[in-house]
């Protein structure tokens, strides 16, 4: 509900006018909580006079009071972007001014304007969302929960059920006519079935330190590029419920986008990036839930908007997307047993890239935990993935301890419910029994593969990396050959072949097994 007339302010900064020396034209854009006004190398952000629900910005006051948590949350992922809080003030005269001497009439954030073909939502629609900066916003993302603020008074179990009886509510509600109500009906049972089996996990990674003040909008849309490096914005600051949540809740919500753009491969691979930096493992077994819960959050906003605007073309569109997020809600909860997977092969046989391309298609959503020796070695020394390790770093110790981190990692996503897939050379006979031990005990199924490639593609394979978390080299791949293998009793494929060609194999293999 708006409580306040702006529309005089509005005019106000639509001015060019009013704006610096040099600015010809105000863009503006509107959502439901604020109005952003783009000119020049500046956008300034006014908060509606809005009393909602879930977002009060009813006063002059607590307008500038969000202004200033708006500008201080968002500086922590940000800071080039988020300058000032300023006010529109009124003169003796009557006449509006920004940041004057006259009394404040009007809050504004201030911030510098960026290049709008960056946002991640339009970088996902031309195509040029790659897996190197998919990687890279997951490292910036894992970062940024690793500083945030622990909460252990929010969150949990209790606030997931809130959420979820919200939903219900609505959906049964206002919303009955645009969603089918069995597939309503059935994603809130799987979702109130899914909370009750991880209720306690909940709670525990809550006292643990695993809920805190996160972005809680981390969407493409709130993520862009400035200086080549991903950047998230415009965090959740007006209400608490939304914004202080588990971590694993919070990089959900980037998940589920990017499985909603059918983008199944690179949401895979942020999760599996971002528990490469040494997430808890056992929350896996939220990320049905977390996904689903997310899926239907979207359905409602979808179905909200499908409401308020008058174009049929409009409302056809926003409906239909209300059913798709609905859908993948429902798809989101459906659990498949978990499995183990190996994969081996000298450097350069193309591991890392049959893993990618395995995984989204293992496991419940979104796909296999996918278990990189390269990742996990230099996560053991405290080193970022393409951070180049000394040759110290590869001695028989560093790397027993490797795969034994690999077992234990991939014991901890079999138990948490998850697939997993263990990528790493598995030269030696005692590794490869070591993982297929990992798989008996835990009572699940066990498929291993062996990569195999004539040297000189596999050295040119290793000369064409860049930016990766491999070290190998011709000469690592020239000792590599001289290794006595032993027996190995694993599916051979030969990885000559292009990409989608070994996977193609590999997946028929899986299947016939």
């Amino acid at each position: 509900m708006i409580v306040a007339d702006q529309k005089e302010i509005a005019a106000f900064l639509a001015d060019p006018a009013n704006w610096q020396r040099g600015v010809q034209r105000v863009e503006r854009i509107e959502t439901h909580g604020s109005m952003v006004f783009l000119g020049g190398d500046l956008a300034l952000k006014m908060k509606r006079a809005v009393k909602l629900d879930y977002m009060d910005f009813s006063t002059l006051e607590r307008r500038r009071r969000f202004c200033e948590a708006e500008l201080r949350l968002n500086r922590r992922t940000a800071p080039g972007l988020y300058r000032r809080v300023l006010p529109v003030t009124r003169g003796e005269t009557g006449a509006l001014a920004l940041d004057g001497a006259g009394e404040p009439v009007e809050w504004l954030l201030e911030m510098a304007r960026f290049d709008q073909d960056t946002l991640f939502d339009r970088l996902a629609g031309r195509g040029e969302l790659t897996p190197p900066l998919v990687e890279r916003l997951a490292d910036a993302i894992a970062a940024f929960h690793a500083a945030a603020e622990p909460c252990p008074d929010g969150g949990g179990s209790a606030a997931m059920a809130a959420v979820i009886e919200a939903n219900r509510q609505d959906f049964e509600g206002p919303y009955a006519a645009v969603l089918d109500q069995a597939s309503v009906a059935a994603v809130i049972a799987g979702q109130q079935a899914r909370l009750a089996a991880t209720a306690a996990l909940q709670d525990r990674r809550r006292r643990q330190g695993a809920v805190r003040r996160c972005h809680g909008d981390l969407h493409l849309r709130n993520i862009c590029l400035v200086e080549g490096r991903p950047t998230l914005f415009d965090c959740i600051e007006f209400n608490d419920d939304f914004a202080v949540i588990d971590v694993l809740y919070d990089l959900a919500f980037l998940v589920m986008d990017l499985m909603h753009r059918r983008l199944p491969l690179l949401a895979n691979l942020v999760l599996n990036r971002y528990l490469a930096h040494g997430g808890d493992l056992a929350g896996l077994a939220l990320m049905p839930l977390f996904l689903s819960v997310r899926a239907a959050v979207r359905a409602k906003v979808s179905a909200t908007m499908a409401a308020t605007v008058t174009d049929p073309a409009a409302i056809a569109a926003l409906r239909d997307e209300a059913r798709q997020y609905l859908a993948l809600a429902a798809t989101c909860l459906a659990v498949r047993p978990p499995r183990l997977v190996a994969i081996g092969g000298l450097s350069g046989s193309g591991k890392t890239t049959l893993a990618r391309a395995l995984a989204p298609g293992f496991g419940s959503a979104p796909g296999a935990l996918v278990l990189r020796s390269d990742e996990i070695r230099k996560c053991l020394l405290g080193l970022p993935p393409t951070e180049t390790l000394p040759e110290a770093a590869y001695s028989s110790d560093i790397g027993a301890k490797t795969y034994a981190e690999i077992a234990a990692r991939a014991a901890a996503g079999l138990a948490a419910g998850q697939a997993v897939i263990a990528d790493a050379v598995y030269a030696r006979a005692a590794e490869r029994t070591a993982i297929e031990a990992v798989a008996r005990l835990a009572g699940v199924r066990f498929d291993g593969i062996w990569l195999e490639a004539p040297q000189p593609v596999l050295a040119g394979r290793i000369d064409a990396r860049r930016d990766d978390a491999s070290d190998a080299t011709a000469s690592v791949l020239a000792r590599q050959v001289a290794y006595d293998l032993g027996e190995i009793a694993w599916r051979r494929l030969p990885a000559a072949a292009g990409p989608d060609a070994v996977a193609a194999a590999a997946r028929a293999g899986l299947a016939a097994a």
